[in-house]
């Protein structure tokens, strides 16, 4: 599939010549610092050193407060309090963080985590009425709540008290709760808007520790736990968020949670992790659970104390990702060969499938899957519980949850972000869903928005890449939104020996420019280039540099992202 190549805009050259002299690193590195939003010496400390210092005051949230003097009520008073939140990773990893936190203070704690099949996504009536019926005062709910207006409402019939903390784009009215944590409150003046949900449970936890005047380590003991939230549910790694990585990331790779220590071992990785390893290497085992089974059993791992109960857990959850993993290959086959068989769906500017016998469970990673495979906004659906339900994944600058909205008439419900969303319908529905969502898209993106874009931060030679280059730009990371790993491009080089095939499509080789020293490189799925890379023929390739580790040994490699003939 062609790929656009765009480099982007150098920054202010002024501020490039200044950062370049104070820190005393390349004009290449200070402008790729400039186009981060960095100005001065004090802000490039803080991008390169980030520290617990940095963290925001959790009472600059609105409600904190009443969040705070509900909890220290219920303690007070012995009530239950219920913690509750959604099944996948951000969900899981925010009951695991506030429950665990918690019930160091209160014995009277138990935690929810609704069925992905029987519930759905959000606080259900379910979850309610367990709480009602089993004594539970007062809920606190993670990563949802924010648009569950008349389910609020019902739980103040029933006398159960809530406190939200979710990260979510509130509606046109909110929840009448106890306390709603939410930065993207309009009436919320908190500085940093792009929290995990297990971020705003951290900040929860924050809060309590320093009325009750308890010793930090409280606190960043779930550094761990947030770090994986923010990794998985692709969140902006900046500001904030970036401080909480990053310490997350040191906990993970010195002094992990026993859970988190586990899951790494049944991953067969030791490490060091990156954010990137922890997206596809402990995610996906533990969203595992909630798609195949029940989400609990992931909870339980991450807040077990005993090496003994996190073995059995981890070894299940290992279990329940491999047949994930079966169910995903099976479906995403079966809906490659409905596309690519169908002239008409190729033909279109959307693609939406739909097999009544999918398993539920995988069907946004086969969305995924399907979205990188042919590079529009794509929808999956699948039967369950009588209704239609879907998975949405979208393209660079492409707003689907607005497309979404163009087709509410025909939903039950539908949620989520951007670039992900969620959504049910009545069978009846799908035909002229299908063309709705057709008709939406095809009036709204752009033929640019259909076409993969590479965005490259600079151009460089080879002989650029020296250690010092490599060693600050570790420094970069973690990478993610709104701080991607950089993607450098260099033109002209050429195969130094040969080059070959590795894992049936990936092209594996060596190149060079005049002067410069030879480079490993990584080029996957892109064999189709393999006839032309010939020694003497150059070319141009975009990359990012990595460390690659092979057999306890550590060599730059460079990880290509798209080869063009000269």
């Amino acid at each position: 599939m062609a790929k656009r190549w765009v480099l982007k805009d150098a920054a202010d050259g002024e501020i490039v010549q200044q950062l370049a002299e104070q820190l005393n690193i390349s004009k290449v590195l200070s402008n790729m610092l400039a186009q981060r939003g960095i100005r001065d010496f004090e802000e490039a400390k803080y991008f390169f050193r980030p520290s617990p210092l940095h963290l925001h005051d959790p009472f600059l949230m609105q409600d904190m407060e009443k969040a705070i003097t509900r909890i220290d009520a219920a303690i007070a008073a012995n009530e239950k309090i219920l913690i509750y939140g959604d099944y996948d990773v951000d969900g899981t990893t925010s009951v695991a963080l506030v429950y665990s936190f918690f019930k160091k203070h209160h014995a009277n704690i138990e935690y929810y985590i609704p069925d992905r099949y029987k519930e759905g996504y959000g606080i259900s009536t379910a979850g309610i009425d367990y709480a009602a019926t089993n004594g539970f005062s007062l809920i606190i709910a993670l990563d949802c709540g924010i648009k569950s207006v008349d389910k609020i409402a019902y739980a103040n019939t029933l006398g159960v008290d809530f406190i939200i903390c979710d990260h979510h784009l509130p509606g046109d009215e909110l929840p009448a709760a106890v306390a709603v944590l939410d930065p993207k409150r309009a009436d919320c003046q908190y500085p940093y808007k792009e929290l995990s949900g297990c971020g705003i449970g951290l900040k929860l936890a924050q809060a309590y520790a320093e009325v009750h005047d308890l010793p930090f380590e409280e606190v960043s003991n779930y550094f761990d736990l947030a770090a994986i939230s923010i990794a998985c549910d692709i969140v902006h790694i900046s500001g904030e968020n970036r401080v909480i990585a990053y310490l997350g990331l040191q906990k993970i790779n010195e002094n992990p949670c026993i859970g988190i220590k586990m899951l790494m071992e049944v991953a067969g990785r030791k490490g060091p992790y990156t954010i990137s390893d922890v997206v596809f290497l402990l995610g996906p085992r533990i969203n595992a659970a909630g798609r195949i089974h029940d989400a609990k059993h992931a909870v339980r791992l991450l807040i077990a104390c005993h090496e003994d109960e996190a073995k059995e857990q981890g070894l299940l959850i290992n279990e329940l990702n491999q047949e994930r993993k079966g169910h995903d290959q099976q479906i995403t086959d079966e809906a490659l060969s409905l596309i690519d068989n169908d002239a008409i769906l190729i033909g279109k500017k959307s693609t939406v499938v739909f097999n009544e016998g999918w398993h539920k469970g995988v069907i946004g990673i086969v969305a995924s899957r399907l979205t990188e495979k042919y590079y529009r906004p794509t929808v999956v659906l699948t039967r369950s519980n009588g209704h239609v339900a879907g998975s949405a994944r979208s393209v660079l600058g492409y707003d689907l949850y607005e497309a979404l909205c163009g087709c509410s008439d025909l939903l039950l419900q539908f949620g989520g972000h951007k670039y992900a969303a969620g959504l049910t319908m009545q069978p009846e529905q799908v035909p002229a869903f299908i063309a709705r969502f057709e008709e939406v898209v095809s009036s709204t993106i752009t033929d640019e928005q259909l076409i993969q874009q590479i965005l490259i931060d600079a151009e460089i030679e080879l002989t650029d890449i020296e250690s010092k280059f490599f060693r600050i730009l570790n420094q970069f990371a973690p990478f993610g939104p709104e701080n991607m790993a950089p993607v450098l491009l260099s033109k002209n080089v050429y195969v130094s020996g040969n080059a070959g095939l590795v894992g049936g499509n990936h092209v594996k080789m060596s190149v060079m420019q005049p002067g410069s020293a030879s480079f490993s490189c990584i080029a996957f799925n892109h064999a189709e280039y393999l006839p032309q890379l010939k020694p003497g023929v150059p070319f141009d390739i975009c990359y990012v540099i990595e460390e690659n580790v092979w057999r306890e040994q550590r060599t730059i490699q460079l990880n290509i992202k798209g080869i063009r003939i000269s």
